[in-house]
C-alpha cells in the first residue's frame, strides 16, 4: 500500500553538535556569551538609529533592518542549540521543527537580498553620488527593503513545502543543531529528487544571483576607488567596502558549501561547522562589522548615553 502523503513522526531529536561530554558545558558557555552579543550588539544598533535623526538615512535604514533580522535570525536558532548541550534528549515537535525550519529559511534569504541590497547602496554612494538622492529616494529604500523581505517570504514557503510532502516513518533523529533541510531528508522513507532540485534550484538562485550582484557592484566600486587621487580618499573609501565584502564572503561562501553540492558529498559534521558561520558568526560580526567601527554610530552612542546620563543627573 502506499504511503499517505502525511508525517507518521510526531518529533525529531536533535543531535547538536558534538556527543562529547567534556565539550558540552564549554560550548554551553561559549554560544551562549556569543548569543548575548548578538542579541545585545543588534538591540543596540536599532536603538540608536531610531533614537538618532542623523543616522536616518538609506545605509543606516538598511542597517536597521538587518540588524531586526540577525537579532530575530538568532533567537530562532540557538536558544534551540543551547538545549542540545545541558539535556540528554533534545526534542522538538513535528510541526515545530517545520516551524523553526520556515523561519531559518525566511531570515537567511532576505539577509541574502538585503546584503546585496545594501552593495547597490554602496555602489550609488560612490559611483553616482549627485544620483544617490533620487535612486536612494525613501520610496525606493521601502520598494528594496519589502522587494528582500517577500523573497524570503515566498522562497521559505517553497522549501517548507517541499519539506512537508515528505513522509517521515520511524527515523526521528536529525543529525544537526537545528531543523535544516539536509539532515530532514536523510530521515524520508520517501523520494527525496524533487527536494534536491528544489534546494539545487532556490538556494542556487539566491546564492549565486545576489553574489554576482554584489561583486560587479564592487568591481564598479574598486575602478571608482582607484581613480582617487588622494591616498586618505582611497583608504576611507575602501575600508568601508572591505568590511562588507568580509561579511558577504563568509556569509554566501558557508551557505553555498552548505547546499550547493549532492547530500552525498562530504560529512554532516563539516556542514554543521559550515552553518554555525551563516547562522551565528556572522549576526553576531554584523554589528561590529558595519556599525562599532563607523564614526557616525560611535558619535549617535557617546551621544546618546550624554544625554541619559545627563536627564538622570537633572
Amino acid at each position: 500500500m502506499a504511503l499517505k502523503n502525511v508525517s507518521l513522526v510526531t518529533e525529531f531529536i536533535l543531535v547538536g553538535l558534538t556527543d562529547q561530554p567534556e565539550l558540552q558545558i564549554p560550548l554551553f558557555l561559549l554560544f551562549l556569551m556569543i548569543y548575548l552579543i548578538t542579541e545585545f550588539g543588534n538591540l543596540i544598533l536599532i536603538i540608536l538609529i531610531v533614537l538618532n535623526s542623523h543616522l536616518h538615512t538609506p545605509m543606516y535604514f538598511f542597517l536597521f533592518n538587518l540588524s531586526c533580522i540577525d537579532f530575530c535570525y538568532s533567537s530562532v536558532i540557538i536558544p534551540k542549540m543551547l538545549m542540545n548541550f545541558i539535556l540528554k534528549r533534545n526534542l522538538i515537535s513535528y510541526v515545530g521543527c517545520m516551524t523553526q525550519l520556515y523561519f531559518f529559511c525566511f531570515f537567511v534569504i532576505s539577509e541574502c537580498h538585503l546584503l546585496t541590497v545594501m552593495a547597490y547602496d554602496r555602489y550609488m554612494a560612490i559611483c553616482n553620488p549627485l544620483l544617490y538622492n533620487t535612486a536612494m529616494s525613501p520610496k525606493i529604500c521601502s520598494y528594496l527593503i519589502l522587494g528582500s523581505y517577500c523573497m524570503g517570504i515566498t522562497d521559505a514557503m517553497i522549501h517548507t513545502g517541499f519539506i512537508l510532502r515528505l513522509t517521515f516513518c520511524d527515523k526521528n533523529t536529525i543529525n544537526h543543531y537545528f531543523c535544516d533541510m539536509r539532515p530532514l531528508l536523510q530521515l524520508s522513507c520517501t523520494s527525496t529528487y524533487g527536494n534536491e532540485i528544489e534546494i539545487f534550484i532556490v538556494v542556487g538562485k539566491n546564492v549565486i544571483i545576489p553574489t554576482v550582484v554584489i561583486f560587479i557592484s564592487y568591481g564598479f566600486i574598486l575602478s571608482n576607488i582607484l581613480h582617487i587621487k588622494s591616498t586618505e580618499g582611497r583608504f576611507k573609501t575602501f575600508s568601508t567596502c572591505s568590511s562588507h565584502i568580509l561579511a558577504v564572503s563568509l556569509f554566501f561562501g558557508s551557505a553555498a558549501f552548505m547546499y550547493l553540492k549532492s547530500s552525498s558529498a562530504g560529512s554532516m559534521d563539516d556542514e554543521k561547522v559550515s552553518s554555525i558561520f551563516y547562522n551565528i558568526v556572522v549576526p553576531m560580526m554584523n554589528p561590529l562589522i558595519y556599525s562599532l567601527r563607523n564614526k557616525d554610530v560611535k558619535n549617535a552612542l557617546n551621544k546618546t548615553l550624554t544625554k541619559r546620563i545627563f536627564r538622570s543627573e537633572t
